[in-house]
């Protein structure tokens, strides 16, 4: 297994009884942000040349502070260093055994073209693209959820990338912790902090950075280049039609009684900028919240935008605005002026270029 020093950060604790959880994030139906209560306590692990398992290691440095993984310089020319939600994590080799948690981690990795890498995967929202097809169907699927972590370990991976905090809990694969003193290394998008650890701001830069981490982890930064030269040429494409001028839209992730809506800093901010249209809820500081209606209906936007996710389609969104004696009286829901795309395209990752594609090409039909 590579050599793997995680660096003791603070304890974090977070419980939400409030509402059940449902998807990939921990969130219920209509709180796409809310986390699964979880732990993210490192602990230290290092292990010498002659050494095969970890040991612990007291007194090592605390880790670099930041919302995004950072990579610093390495010891030797094939070992990687980088700090992650507060973790500070280097290998001395590229991951060769990776398990991918959520279908964001695991699109991460298809699009580097290193799926030979992967062990297993698991969790999807909805369905992979077509492009990655084939090449998802090659990895063992170890679950439709996260997998106890019995399979997890029969898998007997090196490393694991998860999308969510809520992957490393002891209701899923385990802690960050416990994981290290097993000689498994941990990565989660750095969009997807545990609470109390500042996530990154979603930034085209950021999407490019975890890019490149993720392809560093695997030892192939080389692929990263290729990948995220493709998304700026997606990006600029979009940037340059702004087939979303004149045009207002809200951003309905879920829910019914109480939409959850996207806000001024999250993936659909990203996108509806890059296309040119006006959020209606960009003065929103949040990358997702919980709306009214009301507001919606005093708004009454141009365009709605659907996320399409396995616990929470957009036909069922679509029918619900559909059957409500008030909303069915919005414009966008009388024209019929809808924007689907898949959830994770929704969300900071491998296929937010797409989202942006596909939002884009919508918007040009609805132009007045």
């Amino acid at each position: 297994m590579p050599f793997l020093s995680v660096t003791m950060a603070s304890l974090f604790h977070r419980t939400d009884a409030s509402r059940p959880t449902a998807g990939p994030d921990g969130s219920s139906l209509n709180q796409h942000s809310t986390r699964r209560a979880h732990f993210s306590l490192t602990a230290t692990a290092a292990i010498s040349a002659l050494a095969i398992g970890l040991s612990g290691c007291a007194g090592a440095p605390s880790p670099t502070s930041g919302p995004s993984a950072s990579t610093s310089s390495a010891a030797t020319p094939t070992s990687i260093s980088l700090t992650n939600c507060g973790h500070k994590i280097t290998l001395a080799k590229p991951v060769t055994r990776a398990v991918t948690l959520n279908q964001g981690a695991t699109e991460n990795v298809l699009a580097l073209g290193m799926q030979k890498s992967l062990v297993g995967t698991a969790y999807l929202d909805g369905v992979m693209p077509e492009k990655w097809q084939s090449a998802y169907k090659s990895v063992k699927v170890l679950s439709k959820e996260y997998p106890d972590k019995e399979a997890f370990l029969a898998a007997r991976p090196d490393f694991a990338f998860a999308s969510y905090a809520s992957a490393f809990t002891d209701k899923a694969v385990g802690t960050r912790e416990a994981l290290a003193r097993q000689g498994i290394g941990t990565y989660i998008s750095p969009f997807g902090c545990p609470d109390g650890t500042k996530s990154a701001d979603a930034t085209w830069d950021n999407v490019y950075s975890e890019v490149t981490n993720v392809a560093k982890i695997l030892g192939r930064p080389e692929a990263a280049k290729t990948v995220i030269s493709k998304q700026k040429e997606e990006l600029n494409a979009v940037q340059a039609a702004q087939n979303g001028k004149g045009l207002t839209a809200v951003w309905f992730d879920s829910g019914d009684k109480t939409p959850f809506l996207g806000g001024g800093t999250g993936g659909p901010q990203l996108i509806l900028s890059a296309a040119g249209a006006t959020n209606v809820f960009a003065h929103q500081k949040s990358n997702w919240f919980d709306g009214s209606w009301e507001k919606v209906v005093a708004a009454d936007p141009d365009v709605i935008v659907l996320a399409d996710a396995s616990w929470d389609t957009a036909a069922k969104k679509i029918k619900y605005l559909e059957t409500d004696p008030v909303l069915k009286n919005l414009r966008a829901v009388k024209n019929k002026s809808f924007i689907t795309l898949p959830f994770a395209a929704t969300t900071p990752g491998a296929q937010l270029t797409d989202g942006a594609t596909i939002v884009s090409d919508g918007l040009a039909k609805f132009q007045r």
